[in-house]
């Protein structure tokens, strides 16, 4: 059969594999191959980056920034619509009949629902969960996106415009972008035959030939990168943010040894968690994470003000609808939409392919409408809430006395903000560690399932083995602990630069928003979901 280089047209997408081949399935699981191109090139990618910083530092950060620059100029607004048109499908394809369909056929899910959602969560949020939720609402509350035009006055107003802003890069788009309608192609095409890497995602347009393609290996290659600058930067950060609350809370000196320390031992759970496997350490730990957050979560809202953060959420999520389609697409202000919207745009969609393999991977058996609904709507709901609580509470404090929370944040930066916010509360010191604990555990379980998913996709086939996930995650915290010795510039270089692997991406995942239909629709088919129509041609 000649392999077809088209667009996705329904007959352009026949399988190419028969599906029913279970000793194929066993074989391929027991099997791990290393695809040492892949996997050497990406190391030495990310070794130039960081000698390049470390040596260069001040050459490093302008080119950076002037590739920064020019990737939000002229594929920001692209970025913006690819996310945008990817949730309208997704929501659109969830309404249809052919959603019953369940991933990888009609089988019983491998974990249930409660664990299942608890590794999307914890996986999709983790990167800031915490470090960005109380740092952006009151980010925005001090100085106003200007899609708004001029500030009214009215402190409410200002407050949910402030919350509605960050809901726009942490909601619908943002989880639509890395759960949906890629872990479905991803699916889909697996089950024909294909692996569980990043080429995959171009199957619908290259058929089998992106296997052996110089292209495949290229969308392998530049899709680990994104995600480990999108990691990194988590752990570099994450380093800052404790080392930060420790000196707050202990007197321990804020230094590069303290933040050392800190990230080594983030490394070495995220290390421990991806080499006991999904089940296990990563499952554990995702589990631990959510009923920790839902403590904080409580334990704000009581010791706070619950009656304001009620408030607030429906204020701010009634601005984020409000203004839905124009805030996800804002480009007016070019300098601000690079430095916002389409920064935190380009991180997600860097996140997307290795999250399509991730959520392929624990989702098999769930039907397409289940993990649209528990990736593209409900936890975006649950994350604007989080933001609220955490975010809205530092508003709050903002208001009754100004200055307490915008002065450390304009002295101490952005890892300041959690530590005020806590110290605010009543049991300041409890609540404090809390959320030092829950930033630990948040980015290392975004480690531990990102350090497997860049395992799989250096493998060319089989599970990835332990040690190679392992490798993985002490790598990123190598890279994050080498970053931060020269000041957080490294770290903001490589957040910069998570801009710049967006590029590619951005066009690897834009075949799923046409391919997912056709797909979801012939798995329809073959489970007898739906009937084919009969063909009128011969009466």
């Amino acid at each position: 059969m000649k392999t077809r280089t088209r667009g996705p047209r329904a007959h352009d997408l026949e399988p190419l594999i028969s599906e029913n081949n279970p000793n194929r399935a066993v074989a391929e699981r027991s099997r791990s191959v290393l695809d040492r191109k892949v996997t050497f090139i990406s190391l030495g990618i990310l070794a130039v980056f960081v000698l390049a910083t470390l040596v260069f530092p001040n050459q490093s950060a302008d080119a950076i920034n002037d590739g920064f620059a020019f990737s939000a100029k002229w594929v920001g607004l692209y970025w913006q619509g690819l996310l945008l048109a990817t949730f309208l499908c997704s929501i659109a394809l969830a309404l249809t009949p052919y959603a019953k369909a369940r991933l990888g056929g009609p089988m019983k899910p491998e974990y249930g629902r409660f664990k299942w959602v608890a590794m999307i969560m914890c996986t999709l949020l983790a990167g800031g969960g915490v470090f960005w939720a109380a740092a952006e609402p009151i980010s925005h509350y001090i100085s106003p996106p200007p899609y708004y035009g001029e500030p009214s006055g009215d402190p409410t107003k200002a407050a949910n415009i402030a919350l509605g802003q960050s809901f726009v890069h942490w909601g619908f788009l943002a989880w639509a972008i890395l759960g949906s309608l890629g872990a479905i192609v991803m699916t889909h095409a697996v089950s024909k035959g294909m692996p569980l890497r990043p080429r995959t995602l171009l199957y619908p347009v290259m058929g089998r030939k992106v296997l052996t393609s110089w292209i495949g290996t290229v969308a392998d290659v530049v899709s680990i990168i994104a995600v480990i600058a999108g990691t990194v930067g988590p752990i570099g950060f994450l380093g800052l943010q404790v080392s930060y609350g420790i000196s707050r809370l202990f007197g321990i000196p804020n230094n590069y040894g303290t933040q050392l320390v800190i990230i080594a031992v983030l490394t070495g759970v995220a290390a421990f968690s991806v080499s006991s496997g999904l089940s296990k350490g990563i499952q554990i730990m995702s589990r631990l994470n959510v009923w920790l957050a839902l403590g904080l979560m409580g334990a704000v809202l009581v010791l706070g003000s619950a009656g304001y953060i009620f408030k607030s959420y429906i204020g701010g999520f009634a601005v984020y609808m409000q203004n839905f389609i124009p805030t996800s697409l804002y480009h007016g202000d070019q300098g601000w939409a690079a430095g916002w919207t389409v920064f935190f745009f380009a991180w997600f969609l860097g996140y997307a392919p290795l999250m399509a393999i991730f959520v392929a991977t624990i989702s098999r058996g769930r039907s397409v409408r289940e993990l649209i609904l528990f990736t593209a709507v409900l936890p975006p709901i649950v994350t604007c809430f989080w933001f609220t609580v955490l975010g809205g509470t530092g508003i709050m404090f903002e208001q009754q006395n100004p200055g307490s929370i915008s002065g450390p944040l304009a002295s101490d930066g952005l890892p300041a903000v959690v530590m005020t916010i806590a110290e605010q509360l009543p049991f300041s010191g409890i609540i404090a560690m809390g959320f030092l604990l829950l930033t630990v555990m948040f980015v290392a379980t975004t480690a531990d399932s990102m350090s497997y998913s860049i395992a799989q996709s250096c493998s060319v086939s089989g599970e990835p083995s332990t040690k190679l996930r392992a490798a993985w995650a002490v790598t990123m915290g190598v890279a994050a602990a080498v970053l931060i010795s020269i000041g957080d510039g490294g770290i903001s270089a490589l957040q910069s630069f998570i801009v710049i692997t967006a590029v590619p991406v951005g066009f690897i995942m834009l075949p799923a928003i046409f391919a997912a239909p056709v797909f979801v629709r012939r798995m329809a088919l073959e489970q007898g979901i739906i009937s084919a129509k009969p063909d009128k041609s011969h009466h």
